[in-house]
């Protein structure tokens, strides 16, 4: 045991002695000392942890430009795996393409396999041969009316009609392309119900197939449409009210804002309280054309020159919100009849009704804005609804009726004002698709009053007028003009031409623009006349010794020179040529014709 385990109980502890207390200042000196350390201490920490921010700044660079070594190791071993997987997909696509070609070959050849065949088979089938004169006659010896008969007519005229189309292929060319369409016109004329003078001129207004597309057209009646009269009623309100009724119905077209189409109706038409109030009226849709044409302006002066029943006329007094005055003039007294009734249905108060020869107008009143002649005409754009046509018009009507319109529209031209502020414009139109009823009569306006000229007509679509048909050469501007078919616009076939007026008078610049004429053909005419003189011993009469309008009559192009006054005493003392006329008026008007067309020729 220890020294402790010795000591009795009760004993004392030994007395341990303490060193010596140190002085107060040895006592200071000292807690100073440890704050200094202290200090220093701190110091020292403070150097330490800036010496381990920058240590950490510098390991975390190195550590960052490890790591961007690491990506960039990683990238180019990507990049060379890239590349190797690349060349492996270009080897693929390659193949896939290598592929491709091959089957691409093995279907050209295919291809051209089955055209040939295709050819052969062409060239083995048999041909289409023309019937000879004699089979024709026969025919017509043997012809019935029987549906057999019919159908197999139909089923030549498309075969020739294929034929014509691939006439190189499919055609004899040792009977020609004229055999072919010969018996195309004998067949149509037959099938569709024709004579075949009418047949043969509406025939070649058109190709092969456009042509029986235009008497296909023919034979099909056209849609019903009305017009909303905006004096008494909206489009959107009338077209609502006939729904209700039962009506069928939809807005013709982007071109109107007045025209509905009506497919079906529960209740007559024509007999609903609608239109005995005046709300519409049952118009075409083609002779909306000629009033937007016309564009009449408000407070305006208007002659309607041919206007029964008055569904132009109605319009007209619509666009003028019954403004102005218009004259709606009528020959045929019986018809206006119908205007009249017309005219107060629909509430038109701006206009007068005259029954007046529409030639006689130069002298009956004049200073018009605007004139509207929608002239009388053979009715050949509206076969549709008079079938008749197809037969009664006959060679002598299509040169009577142009005349009537050469006289019409001169008279037209005259009674208007060209010093008018909003008008001076002229439209001609007609319901006719022949070239003798639109574009020649035009044509012959724009050589008797050279104070006219063409202009748009404004309307959205159509097809141009002719400036050449068939030889004959008309004046360019007639490309102005709009042509409508039922074939093409579902609406009857129609002619539509827009005049501006410049001049009253024409005498001071027809000398010399008739100079200008002279001079055009003076070398080739002048000379040959010339050498008739001299061979009948007659005197070289010049240009200088004779005035302008004779040297004209000398040359064939008399009549040009004639002036307003003179022009209105012929048409007042001429007979009405809608009349059925002698054989020597109808000679006199073929030698006219020829003449005007020999001045075409010349001066265009």
């Amino acid at each position: 045991m220890g020294r402790r385990a010795k000591r009795k109980q009760g004993e004392p502890e030994p007395l341990t002695f303490l060193p010596k207390s140190k002085s107060y200042k040895e006592d200071h000196t000292g807690k100073k000392r440890k704050l200094e350390r202290e200090i220093d201490n701190k110091k020292v920490l403070e150097l330490l942890n800036d010496d381990s921010t920058e240590f950490s700044e510098n390991e975390s660079a190195n550590e960052s430009a490890n790591e961007s070594e690491n990506e960039s190791e990683n990238e180019n071993e990507n990049e060379i795996v890239s590349e190797s997987e690349s060349e492996s997909e270009t080897d693929s696509e390659l193949d896939i393409e290598k592929k491709a070609h091959i089957l691409d070959k093995e279907k050209k050849k295919e291809e051209e396999l089955a055209n040939a065949e295709l050819q052969n088979n062409i060239e083995q089938m048999e041909k289409f041969v023309l019937p000879n004169t004699q089979d024709d006659e026969n025919e017509n010896e043997n012809e019935n009316e029987d549906n057999s008969d019919i159908q197999i007519i139909g089923r030549r005229i498309q075969d020739i009609v294929g034929v014509l189309n691939n006439f190189n292929k499919l055609g004899d060319k040792e009977r020609g392309r004229s055999a072919y369409v010969e018996q195309l016109m004998k067949d149509m004329a037959v099938y569709y119900g024709y004579s075949d003078y009418l047949l043969e001129k509406l025939f070649h207004l058109f190709s092969v197939s456009e042509a029986v597309e235009f008497f296909e057209a023919n034979e099909i009646s056209r849609p019903v449409t009305i017009r909303t009269n905006t004096l008494r009623a909206r489009r959107r309100d009338l077209a609502q009210a006939l729904v209700n009724r039962g009506v069928n119905l939809e807005p013709i077209g982007k071109w109107t804002k007045v025209g509905l189409t009506v497919f079906d109706s529960s209740v007559p038409i024509g007999a609903t309280p609608e239109y005995l109030a005046g709300h519409y009226i049952l118009q075409t849709a083609s002779s909306f054309l000629p009033v937007m044409a016309l564009a009449p302006q408000e407070n305006e002066k208007i002659l309607d020159m041919a206007s029964a029943p008055g569904g132009k006329t109605t319009y007209i007094a619509a666009l003028m919100k019954n403004t102005g005055i218009i004259f709606a003039n009528d020959s045929n007294k019986e018809r206006t009849k119908g205007l009249v009734s017309n005219i107060y249905r629909l509430g038109v108060k701006n206009t007068i009704v005259c029954n007046y020869d529409g030639r006689q107008f130069p002298t009956v009143i004049g200073g018009f804005d605007r004139v509207l002649l929608d002239a009388p005409c053979s009715g050949t754009g509206v076969i549709s609804k008079d079938p008749s046509i197809k037969i009664n018009k006959l060679e002598k009507d299509f040169k009577l009726m142009p005349h009537l319109q050469k006289q019409l529209i001169l008279s037209a031209i005259d009674s208007v004002d060209a010093k008018s502020s909003t008008g001076g414009y002229i439209v001609y139109s007609t319901c006719s698709v022949t070239v003798e009823e639109n574009e020649e009569v035009v044509n012959y306006a724009l050589l008797k009053r050279p104070n006219v000229k063409l202009v748009e007509t404004d309307l959205d679509f159509g097809q141009d007028g002719f400036t050449k048909y068939r030889g004959k050469v008309f004046h360019p501007s007639l490309k102005l003009t709009k042509r409508y078919y039922p074939h093409v616009h579902n609406m009857d076939g129609f002619f539509v031409s827009k005049f501006k007026k410049f001049s009253n008078t024409f005498a001071e610049n027809k000398e010399n623009k008739d100079t200008e004429k002279v001079e055009k053909v003076k070398k080739g005419k002048i000379d040959e006349n010339n050498k008739k003189n001299e061979s009948s011993g007659k005197t070289n009469i010049t240009k200088k010794s004779r005035p302008i309008e004779d040297e004209l009559e000398s040359l064939g192009l008399d009549g040009i020179s004639e002036d307003n006054e003179n022009e209105s005493e012929n048409l007042e003392s001429d007979d009405d040529p809608s009349e059925e006329g002698s054989e020597n008026e109808l000679e006199n008007l073929e030698s006219d014709e020829e003449a005007n067309e020999e001045n075409c020729n010349l001066l265009f």
